[in-house]
């Protein structure tokens, strides 16, 4: 005698082959045949063809509609305006732009000092990790958590410990340096906060790379070392010679991911300082935001868009082309 569960399943699967059998009378005879003389190859590219056509549709039409709004004066805020043709003029407005090119500069010091930080203290990290302490898969836990949170958590966070009079990271300064902590503010001030974007950049991130750097030092055969150590090589030759030439690839492929996000770097820039004071933070992406969505000038923040899409662009794969090199070693 049969169990109540075999008797579901028996019957479920009664259900699906009379559904089955029902799609396959209702199917035209002609489109039977047609799918029967298709190969392996049409058939699998029939299946794959609607996610193309999104993909198409949702990447590449906005991108073509951004290049042709670049060269007219639409304006989001006054879509029955007449639309005219402009040229090239807001290209070069913004390449003889001086407040464009101080974001640029403002971009790049943000990336490089991140990416600095971020590739010393990840693969430190993951050098320290790899040796396999007692304890390490906890440790290992604990440094990723500030990758899990959401950039908005991060930068209400640390807008609250920047605060000069009970942020916690003021008083920290303080108690290592002397300085009394309401006499610096670190998103209020010209010099320091360039900074603390920075730093907040760095501790959020440092994980991520860490996670890229340790499975370059997994992958790296434990042979190669007992070689090493037949030859009597120290662990500071091993490390020049070993573990850095082989783990280097995926250093590099950290810093172009990194790279490229920080390059378009918005919410957390905003949510900590909004580009202040003044101009000093104002990033690539906040001038964009501003130009698109306070000022309204959408031919000229899509020209602008283009420029950031072709430097990204083009730097990645002048980047991508030196660490297929480095890889072919």
């Amino acid at each position: 005698m049969g169990t109540p569960k075999m008797a579901m399943a028996s019957t479920k699967e009664t259900s699906l082959e009379s559904i089955a059998d029902r799609a396959a009378k209702a199917t035209p005879r002609s489109l039977v045949r047609r799918v029967r003389g298709l190969s392996d190859t049409a058939i699998a590219w029939l299946f794959i063809a609607p996610t193309i056509i999104l993909l198409l549709a949702i990447n590449i039409f906005p991108l073509i509609w951004t290049i042709y709004l670049s060269f007219t004066n639409y304006q989001a805020n006054r879509p029955n305006r007449p639309i005219a043709n402009v040229g090239t003029k807001w290209y070069q407005d913004i390449l003889g732009s001086a407040d464009v090119w101080a974001a640029m500069q403002a971009t790049a010091h943000f990336v490089f000092w991140t990416i600095v930080l971020q590739t010393v203290l990840g693969f430190a990290l993951a050098y320290l990790i790899d040796r396999k302490f007692r304890g390490h898969a906890f440790w290992t836990t604990i440094i990723l958590v500030p990758m899990m949170l959401s950039p908005a958590v991060v930068g209400n966070f640390w807008k609250f410990l920047y605060q000069p009079q009970i942020g916690l990271f003021n008083y920290a300064v303080s108690f290592f340096t002397g300085i009394e902590p309401s006499s610096f503010e670190m998103l209020g001030s010209v010099s320091l906060s360039p900074r603390s974007i920075i730093i907040v950049d760095t501790w959020m991130w440092t994980p991520y790379v860490m996670l890229i750097c340790l499975a370059g030092l997994r992958s790296i055969p434990d042979y190669i070392y007992e070689a090493a150590e037949v030859d009597r090589a120290s662990k500071w030759r091993q490390f020049w010679s070993i573990t850095l030439p082989m783990a280097m690839p995926f250093i590099m492929l950290a810093v172009l991911f990194r790279g490229i996000e920080n390059f378009k770097m918005f919410d957390m820039v905003n949510l900590l300082t909004g580009g202040g004071p003044g101009s000093t933070t104002e990033v690539a992406s906040i001038t964009l935001k501003r130009e698109a969505f306070e000022k309204w000038r959408t031919g000229y923040s899509s020209a602008f868009a283009i420029i950031l899409f072709v430097a990204v662009f083009g730097l990645a794969n002048i980047y991508v082309k030196a660490l297929n090199r480095v890889k072919q070693r």
